[in-house]
């Protein structure tokens, strides 16, 4: 926690329930071509990650540090089978200096005559990532191999000659040499069975983990993988975002799940990712999108000449976790009976009331430009010279905009009601000077403007002979079926606005995040309810899921962009599902809705449901695509196909919601 230390914030005090070990865990999730092994054991937390298939590859990444390793073999002339003959388990073993390295064992298994080692990666998980999707190395931590007999040893100290990184590999048959161009040939023995154990370990320190009365209380949905997720990614110091590519702090990621799992969390769990998040703010209150540590951190200062070693480096690129911390801390905070009961006390732990603050007055000066003079020149757009900004996060999952409309129709706009109440009621007085609570007083009414005016910005229409043609252009062009037209134009929130404030066309799941931080008026949860729930090409359901996009009225360029190969494309991501049907449960609670619509909102919460349930295989992953068969959408793992422009996790952090929800397990 030492960027927590130096923003003076202390890490969370243990409690008696919070010290309890929670036990060894261990689990393995096949998908696809994957399979995925974890354990957490000790000081050990591992995922091995075997793939098969033409250019086989095995990984195994750590939480402790975010460091990993990995072995990427070369083209094989058949496709290669992996099995995993026996569960990973925990190793413990000491460096050549007598330091501590904690890891796996397991023992594994291929039908292939021979294996090429292509490169085996050492360091950080972000150098794994980097080099799974260019294949470039810094020369810095290239590994040499060592063969001992018919075992093959990679392993080096990390770049500041701390505990470092070990991947043994040991033939149980066959032999073990290198070519005339010096790579490595795992040859098998006289069966063709290629088998040999596996060793991975790291140095990086391990964190404490959390799982069981610890974690969740007794209302928690008893879904067994759902669980073990979340118990694998749970740690007092921090959540982690998803394994394998992502075994670190992600605000967004933690504070989504903070508040999708609230009802769930033991209070202590809560208070865990907040204080997180606090931790990580700038000096001037915006939230850390990700953080980069050990080796990784290293790295980053080698190539910018700076100093420092391997201190955190947060990345403030995002902006729209920086507006969900308020509506997240108030949920807590004033919402819920444990945090009001415990809100001073938090608030009063070493540095966590100042940067709550710092947060608050941040949001209310960003929003100040359009609370004066509401036009869209003056929302909050992404950062200069980059296309992310918000969990959309590749380079095209924006359709290119600048203004993204869960930003500025939702998340700013409840960040600014919830400064409001949190203002009213006192609890940050004390970390405000005078001028400052008349600033964050003045929320109230900027909330009103941006509710009033800037939802309708979005708002796009299409007439309904248009709508039609469209549709049967990207029905056919994307090979599925057209299915029944609409009996009237067909309106939508378009994702983002351009620079010009032109709507990009692009139908969206993001309009649950009004469902569940807002209160929208009828006509927009109607609108919302038109496109998640009308069958995709024409909305966003599948048998499938949900797609998170829909480009069908947009042109060619941006349709090709949002296919069901692109990471942010018409795939499914499971939790913006849970983020949907949370937002309808919310909606429900509500007396002021005509009757009509509520009965519209109790179906959407049972097709919604009924589309989550039939999902239980995949939704613990990150997300995942579909395949058109016989007139229906199938599920199909992401990230492993020939176009994909990713890869999945199989464990990921916002996946596990669905303990927090009625009906879906």
């Amino acid at each position: 926690m030492a960027g927590a230390m130096l923003l003076g914030i202390a890490p969370v005090a243990l409690t008696s329930a919070w010290a309890t070990d929670p036990g060894p865990l261990a689990f393995r999730i096949d998908e696809g071509r994957n399979i995925n092994a974890f354990v957490r054991d000790g000081a050990t937390a591992a995922h091995l990650v075997l793939r098969s298939g033409a250019a086989p590859r095995l990984l195994v990444a750590f939480p402790a540090g975010n460091s990993g390793v990995g072995l990427w073999f070369e083209h094989a002339d058949k496709p290669i089978e992996w099995k995993l003959l026996a569960p990973a388990a925990p190793l413990s073993m000491r460096d050549a200096r007598d330091r501590p390295l904690n890891g796996v064992s397991a023992t594994i298994e291929a039908r292939a005559d021979a294996l090429v080692v292509d490169e085996a990666v050492l360091s950080s998980v972000r150098v794994l990532r980097d080099f799974e999707l260019s294949r470039a190395l810094p020369d810095v931590v290239k590994t040499t191999a060592t063969v001992q007999g018919n075992t093959v040893i990679w392993q080096r100290d990390r770049l500041d000659g701390a505990p470092g990184y070990r991947l043994e590999i040991t033939l149980e048959n066959g032999r073990i040499a290198r070519g005339a161009d010096g790579r490595l040939r795992l040859a098998a023995g006289n069966d063709g069975v290629l088998r040999f154990g596996l060793r991975a370990l790291t140095g990086e320190t391990p964190l404490t983990p959390l799982g069981g009365d610890a974690l969740l209380t007794p209302a928690a949905a008893n879904d067994t993988r759902a669980r073990e997720v979340l118990s694998f990614l749970s740690y007092r110091e921090k959540f982690l975002a998803g394994s394998w590519r992502f075994d670190t702090y992600f605000g967004r990621d933690t504070l989504m799940s903070v508040r999708l799992l609230m009802p769930v969390l033991q209070p202590d769990a809560v208070e865990s990712g907040l204080g997180a998040v606090l931790a990580r703010l700038s000096p001037e209150g915006e939230v850390a999108h990700e953080e980069d540590i050990g080796e990784f951190a290293l790295l980053r200062r080698r190539a910018e000449g700076g100093a420092g070693g391997d201190t955190p480096i947060h990345d403030y690129g995002m902006i729209d976790d920086d507006f969900m911390l308020a509506p997240v801390a108030a949920a807590w905070l004033l919402d819920d009976a444990r945090g009001r009961a415990r809100a001073a006390a938090f608030l009063a732990r070493p540095g966590a009331g100042d940067a709550l603050a710092r947060n608050l007055l941040w949001v209310v000066r960003r929003s100040a430009a359009f609370a004066a003079d509401p036009r869209f020149a003056n929302l909050v757009a992404i950062k200069p010279g980059r296309r992310t900004g918000q969990w959309r996060d590749s380079e095209e999952g924006l359709g290119r905009g600048r203004y993204p409309y869960d930003v500025n129709a939702v998340f700013a706009p409840a960040a600014l009601d919830a400064i409001a109440r949190l203002s009213a009621s006192g609890l940050l007085d004390r970390h405000l000077s005078s001028p400052d609570r008349t600033l964050l007083a003045r929320a109230g009414e900027a909330a009103r403007v941006w509710r009033e005016k800037a939802p309708p910005l979005f708002v796009t229409r299409v007439e309904r002979a248009r709508a039609g043609q469209a549709i049967g252009a990207y029905a056919a062009e994307i090979g599925v079926a057209a299915g029944a037209e609409g009996s009237g134009d067909v309106r939508f929130d378009a994702l983002a606005l351009d620079e010009a404030g032109r709507a990009v066309p692009v139908m969206h799941s993001d309009t649950g995040f009004a469902l569940l931080f807002g209160a929208p008026d009828a006509d927009a949860i109607a609108r919302a309810l038109d496109v998640v729930l009308t069958r995709f090409p024409a909305g966003l359901e599948t048998e499938a899921g949900v797609v998170v996009a829909n480009p069908a009225y947009a042109d060619a360029g941006v349709r090709q962009r949002f296919g069901r190969s692109a990471y942010h494309g018409t795939v499914i991501w499971s939790w913006q599902q849970a983020v949907l049907l949370a937002g309808v449960e919310r909606q429900l609670a509500r007396k002021d809705l005509p009757e009509a619509l509520h009965a519209r909102l109790e179906a959407a919460r049972t097709k919604l449901t009924t589309l989550i349930a039939a999902q239980r295989a995949w939704r613990a992953s990150e997300l995942w695509t579909w395949a058109y068969d016989n007139g229906r959408f199938v599920p199909a793992a992401f990230g492993q196909g020939s176009g994909d422009e990713d890869e999945s996790n199989a464990a990921q952090l916002w996946s596990t919601v669905f303990l927090a929800l009625d009906g879906t397990n």
